[in-house]
């Protein structure tokens, strides 16, 4: 590389890794390309991760376990107002905790954390975790997070943590499976207009990587949002709110800077109320970064959630974004390019989650729905 500058070097890499991921997605325009394209990569591409699933149909509801082969680095994002969290305090800088051993992202609202004790107990059962200086205790970090998918059916169905430990038994290195699965099951969009008529759409859960180099960086994204989805391609909303004709979306910004002013009690006609919305992303890469620095790129990564969900971090949301590192190799790219490709692959993650959705009962996806507008 002599002759060329790490910050040359670094532009470089940008431009040429997001072209390498972003392209194919452009060759899907029917229902079969859609529903058939090729994955864009899996979070699991990242070595020494592996995802589970453990998907309840009665609801639907779930919860997806993110495990490491070792221990990993992890720093958080928080910028919903609302977000429902276990052991989320220890990703904060100023905690002495730099490493944990695993992740559980579950529905069921805040009753679904009582889920993440089954993932706890999978790992201790294994051996994982701290040393706790007594012989043959070791105690497991796992940290939590949960969307509120309890309008979807029967409130009183919900992840517990027999679930979690199903979704742990689940976990592989495999693609992860994307759509309405696991966490994702009972995920919605674009419910900001539901009292103005307006119906929402199936949400769920989706993966994308790229490589470059030796360093892997994989996104997940868990779409729950009051927002429209955007593709970041085109700028077109391709999941959201639609129009009570069903003849399209009804754009929900659009919408609300027409009527704002207008309607009383625009609190109430716009439908946000706190701890029913939230999107959960999760980012992870190979290379070598410290807690602080995982910190910023989770900021970074979650720009990614601001390209295709519109509006997005409201009052009513828990949006957490949670950026982990295997440490696997040690690499001369910074935080900021890792951060920029971090958050294109969010951005392509959540593309794939509401393509890869299937409808339920009052909330058509992208399949039903949007191919078929005219």
């Amino acid at each position: 590389m002599s002759g060329i500058s790490r910050r040359e070097f670094n532009r470089a890499v940008v431009g040429a890794a997001g072209a390498g991921l972003a392209a194919p997605l452009l060759d899907a325009p029917d229902a079969r390309g859609a529903e058939q394209a090729a994955q864009q990569g899996s979070i699991t591409d990242v070595p020494g991760i592996r995802v589970g699933h453990f998907t309840d149909s009665r609801r639907p509801t779930g919860c997806t376990a993110i495990l490491f082969d070792d221990e990993a680095t992890a720093g958080a994002d928080y910028d919903g107002s609302a977000p429902g969290s276990y052991l989320g305090v220890l990703l904060q800088p100023v905690s002495p905790i730099d490493t944990i051993h695993g992740m559980l992202l579950t529905g069921g609202g805040p009753m679904g954390l009582a889920a993440v004790p089954g993932a706890v107990r999978f790992l201790e059962e294994r051996q994982k975790g701290f040393d706790w200086g007594t012989p043959g205790v070791r105690y497991p970090i796992v940290v939590g997070a949960v969307i509120a998918d309890l309008d979807i059916g029967d409130p009183k169905i919900r992840p517990d943590a027999e679930a979690a430990y199903k979704a742990c038994l689940a976990a592989s290195t495999a693609p992860v499976a994307e759509g309405n699965v696991g966490v994702g099951a009972g995920g919605t969009v674009g419910k900001m207009l539901l009292s103005q008529g307006c119906g929402g759409m199936k949400g769920g859960l989706g993966t994308a990587s790229l490589r470059v180099g030796e360093v892997v960086i994989g996104a997940m994204i868990v779409l729950n949002s009051v927002g429209d989805i955007i593709d970041w391609h085109t700028g077109k909303i391709i999941a959201g709110a639609r129009r009570p004709d069903g003849k399209g979306f009804a754009n929900i910004v659009e919408t609300v800077k027409k009527t704002a002013g207008s309607v009383q009690n625009a609190s109430v006609q716009f439908y946000d109320p706190v701890l029913r919305s939230t999107t959960l992303i999760v980012v992870a890469t190979n290379a070598n970064f410290s807690k602080t620095a995982l910190t910023k790129i989770a900021m970074m990564a979650s720009t990614g959630g601001a390209r295709t969900i519109n509006p997005y971090h409201t009052n009513g949301d828990g949006d957490s974004t949670f950026a982990l590192s295997t440490n696997r190799v040690k690499s001369d790219l910074s935080i900021s390019v890792v951060g920029t490709l971090a958050a294109e692959a969010v951005s392509e993650a959540a593309l794939r989650a509401v393509k890869m959705a299937s409808s339920i009962e009052g909330w058509p996806a992208y399949r039903d729905f949007t191919l078929k507008l005219t």
